[in-house]
């Protein structure tokens, strides 16, 4: 893309007032967003508003500014590109949904719709969930991502705190690729905790933004962008939601574009699982193993490596305590009480299933079995 292209393209979804409807509705009458701009005012007014025209003749004041920012962002490393509605490589799947970015910043080694690469793209899943996850929440989501990735499924979520943060983590350690849908410019990395798993992903996977570069973290953008984690996705899966959960948003958008929508059920005691319940009593299929997905997703070819990778975490600890903990939070006194053992010898051996990633230790002094995706 030359220079007087980019700028086209920035003008266009700069100005205000256009959204991507009205860009799409003007490429299609005037052939390029260069040509947009070559049109007369009367041109111009047959298809909007005096407004609209007087807009699209006014060049926003930060245009020059952003698109020197742009092409200094694309130049200062490799994995940069910017792609815009008709391109190769732009997402196919979201051509299909209801309002599809016109144009998208990607970072990353994963080129997933380059022409070569098409053919062979990874299925993709969405894996959302709640920013304050409970212990058990975070390990589902970080050891179905892990399963996902191995079994060959591009895992997508939108690079939150909690389960989207755990499911980006997941899938590369399971050797697999991610995809973060972001809601600032690609310049910024929010929230900066995840400064270090932005990198990461980079290097194994993709970060896609439909913001412009320098967009910092409004709160409107994050429901926005959820449109494109679904779409990019053959479905959806919910790890733990409140009822006013963004993730609901993901997941009633999933179905609104013909996605399936999963959920992992929790406890009827835990807020964090109510979000999950609601949209099984809706129609979401329930979860118990990453089996279940693939099944429902018709992904016969990834069956085998899944029930290899399920099967060798659905092992049970040795340790007769961790069973006797069942899978509720429990305390001290209830723990003693099943298993008959004197304070200073249990609380040892529940620091060492803690230290051993078995066990997490929840506030009110409570303790929960973490049970594997």
């Amino acid at each position: 893309m030359d220079v007087a292209e980019l700028g086209a393209w920035l003008r266009l979804s700069l100005t205000p007032g256009i959204g991507n409807a009205g860009a799409r509705q003007l490429l299609a009458a005037f052939g390029s967003a260069q040509a947009i701009f070559e049109q007369d005012a009367g041109s111009l007014r047959q298809l909007g508003s005096d407004r609209l025209a007087d807009a699209l003749l006014t060049e926003p004041a930060n245009l020059a500014d952003q698109v020197q920012t742009t092409q200094d962002w694309l130049q200062g490393a490799d994995n940069r590109r910017v792609v815009t509605l008709g391109d190769a490589g732009y997402p196919p799947a979201l051509l299909e949904i209801e309002d599809p970015p016109c144009m998208l910043y990607m970072l990353g080694a994963l080129d997933p719709w380059a022409p070569a690469a098409i053919n062979n793209a990874a299925p993709c899943l969405a894996i959302v969930g709640s920013r304050n996850p409970t212990p058990q929440g975070e390990s589902n989501a970080r050891q179905f991502a892990k399963v996902f990735g191995g079994a060959g499924l591009c895992v997508v979520s939108g690079l939150a705190l909690g389960v989207d943060g755990a499911a980006h983590d997941g899938a590369l350690l399971g050797g697999g690729t991610t995809l973060a849908v972001v809601g600032t410019g690609l310049d910024r990395v929010y929230p900066k905790q995840h400064l270090a798993l932005a990198h990461r992903i980079a290097e194994n996977g993709l970060i896609i933004s439909e913001f412009p570069l320098g967009t910092p973290p409004l709160t409107a953008n994050f429901p926005k962008r959820n449109r494109l984690i679904s779409g990019l996705s053959q479905g959806t899966l919910v790890v733990e939601a409140a009822l006013k959960s963004g993730s609901l948003i993901t997941a009633r958008l999933a179905a609104e574009q013909g996605k399936e929508v999963f959920a992992i059920p929790g406890s009827i005691h835990s807020p964090q699982s109510r979000g999950c319940h609601a949209l099984i009593k809706q129609g979401a299929k329930l979860v118990e193993s990453a089996q279940d997905v693939l099944e429902e997703l018709n992904l016969p070819q990834l069956s085998s490596a899944l029930a290899a990778e399920e099967d060798a975490d659905d092992q049970p600890a040795d340790d007769p305590l961790f069973a006797a903990m069942g899978f509720e939070p429990v305390n001290l006194d209830a723990l003693q009480a099943r298993t008959g053992l004197a304070t200073a010898e249990l609380q040892a051996r529940l620091l060492a299933l803690e230290m051993a990633g078995e066990v997490a230790r929840l506030q009110g002094g409570l303790f929960q079995r973490m049970g594997r995706g």
